[in-house]
């Protein structure tokens, strides 16, 4: 089955491709997570900041996830590396779960590769996205 294209606006988009190419993202090696970010990044339908749907999960976005095996909901907010504290909700992008959902919507199921296995979640809601916020202020 064909990977649907991820949805990003240019600023993220030429943001994240330096990040790969940094100094830091080398750091972590050839992991196969990035490999897919760098993947989606080369495929990735790029679009003006106006143009973002509402329903994108986009760097900065607020988004709760819910996990499809235990149907836990969780809450986090999708930052660059040097912002993560998951403690705080901070999610890294670099981490296999930020990886997964960015650019995706509301009501997608994202999968990835977990050591018991493949892990699923399903996008519930996008409490915040700032490219929403711009357009309403």
């Amino acid at each position: 089955m064909a990977r649907r294209k991820i949805i990003l606006n240019q600023d993220d988009h030429e943001r994240l491709q330096e990040l790969l190419h940094s100094a830091f993202a080398n750091a972590f090696g050839d992991k196969p997570y990035l490999r897919d970010l760098r993947g989606e990044l080369d495929t990735a339908r790029v679009v003006d900041v106006q143009d973002v749907p509402q329903d994108v999960v986009t760097m900065d976005s607020i988004v709760r996830l819910r996990d499809m095996q235990s149907h836990e909901l969780e809450t986090y907010t999708l930052v660059y590396p040097d912002e993560a504290d998951i403690a705080a909700g901070k999610l890294s992008v670099l981490a296999p779960i930020g990886t997964a959902i960015l650019g995706y919507q509301v009501g997608d199921v994202v999968r990835w590769k977990v050591p018991s296995g493949i892990s699923r979640w399903r996008i519930e809601e996008l409490v915040y996205q700032p490219e929403r916020d711009c357009l309403t202020s």
